[in-house]
This record gives C-alpha cells, structure tokens and sequence, in this order.
C-alpha cells in the first residue's frame, strides 16, 4: 500500500454525494473515480469465511494488506491516468462500513455528506418510485447514523461532516474549509466542475454526460420533500422512524 491518505466520501444515496465527487474530482491533486461498492463485498467475504481463510495461515493483518492493496491498485490506475497525486472514493452505501474501511486504511479521511432526510425520501421517489421512497425512510437514518456515530470516535482529522443545503446555498464557502481540511491548497477548478471529465480511463473516448454539463448548482430541491403534498406518507413515516435525528441535524 502507497503512503497516500485516501478521501471516501460518504453518505445516505441521493444526500448530494455525487455533486461532491465531481468537485472534488477537479481538484488538480485530487482523483475521485466512479463509484465501486466492492468493499462490503470483501468485508462480508471475511466476516463469513475467516475460519476457512484463517486455515491457510494468514493472519488478519495480513488479509487486510493484500484486500487494501487490491482496493488501491484500482483506484491509482484512475488517478495516475488522470495525472493527479491522491485518490478519493466516493461510495455512498460505505457510510455503513466505515468500521472495516478504518481497518484497511487507518489513516484515510472521511467525508460525509449529510441532506434533509425528507429531501432524499422525495429524489428517491423521483428518481426510482414509491418503493425506493419507502425504503429511502429506513436507509436515510442507517447511514446518517451509522456514519455520524463513527465519526464521532475519530479525531477531528479524520472526519468531516458538512450539509448538502449549504453546500449547494454557497458552495465556495463550504468548499473551501474542506479542501483546507484535507491539506490540500485551493483551486478554483472545484468550482468549474462541469468543464472537466469525471469518470475517465485512459481506454475510453468520446463524450461524457458529465463534461456536457455546466458548473451549476441546482437549490430547488432544497424543501421540496417537505412542502409537497404526495410525499405526506413518507414523511410522516419518516418522523416516526427518525423523528428524533431530523430534530437533532436541525431539519425539523
């Protein structure tokens, strides 16, 4: 494993994540590829099977070498052919195994992104339908809590939380203490994200959806999931589930 710090952006899917990792993606020193998931894979490949790979005299330390090594190989192809010097991991659903991720890469810094939970009820169901919506009311207070409950056994330097309504109310604000925060010097390319390509390998050609877009910041789905009338269920099941956390992030 390199002496890199590696970046993983986290938070509940549908929190602002991906508008995060396009900014930070632009950062001259900084790449953050497409998502990869595979993580809870590995961890539940060694949470179900450690008396079987215990048996070819591994020990755990050195499981989560080669598992750490394996994950990074594949993030330094993206950053290398990106030309940059550090790689970032933007993986939502990691908020749930931040745990295993401290093993593997115990000094990585942790970014979790945290959006009004009615907010995500609602781009749930537009984006996937009713049931996703449903299941968005249990997910939304599992990884905001998972994360958070994490975060708050680490170091200021390791963890940092910021709000998806600030970030898209005065981005460069918000931008800027982050990128502080990972010791990396201010450029304003993070704020003219939508002129570079996101998600790039060094085999692929042609267009990207990414560099067709402008570097805007869209704040009209701030609120919408608490003033529209059909998503009345959802929040009020949400209340029910999460009453208490929405109260506490100040959302209600």
């Amino acid at each position: 494993m390199s002496d890199i710090t590696p970046i993983f952006i986290v938070g509940c899917p549908r929190s602002g994540t991906t508008l995060l990792r396009r900014m930070i993606d632009s950062h001259p020193n900084i790449s953050c590829g497409p998502e990869t998931g595979f993580l809870a894979d590995l961890e539940r490949a060694e949470r179900l099977n450690w008396e079987r790979i215990v048996r070819f005299g591994v020990s755990r330390r050195q499981w989560h070498q080669q598992a750490a090594d394996y994950f990074e190989w594949l993030h330094l192809q993206y950053m290398h052919a990106q030309g940059k010097r550090r790689w970032a991991d933007k993986t939502p659903s990691y908020a749930l195994f931040l745990d295993y991720i401290d093993q593997l890469f115990p000094t990585a810094q942790v970014v979790h992104i945290i959006r009004d939970g009615r907010d995500v009820v609602a781009s749930h169901r537009d984006r996937w339908g009713i049931r996703s919506a449903n299941h968005a009311v249990r997910a939304w207070p599992l990884h905001v809590g998972k994360a958070r409950a994490w975060g708050q056994g680490q170091p200021g330097s390791r963890y940092y939380e910021l709000r998806y309504e600030a970030l898209v109310a005065e981005p460069e604000a918000v931008l800027r203490p982050l990128v502080a925060w990972l010791g990396e010097p201010w450029d304003d390319r993070v704020m003219a994200f939508g002129e570079f390509e996101h998600a790039r390998g060094p085999n692929l050609s042609g267009p990207t959806p990414d560099a067709a877009n402008r570097s805007d910041v869209y704040r009209s789905s701030v609120g919408a999931g608490s003033r529209r009338r059909r998503d009345l269920p959802q929040r009020l099941a949400l209340e029910v589930t999460a009453g208490g956390l929405l109260r506490d992030l100040g959302y209600t």
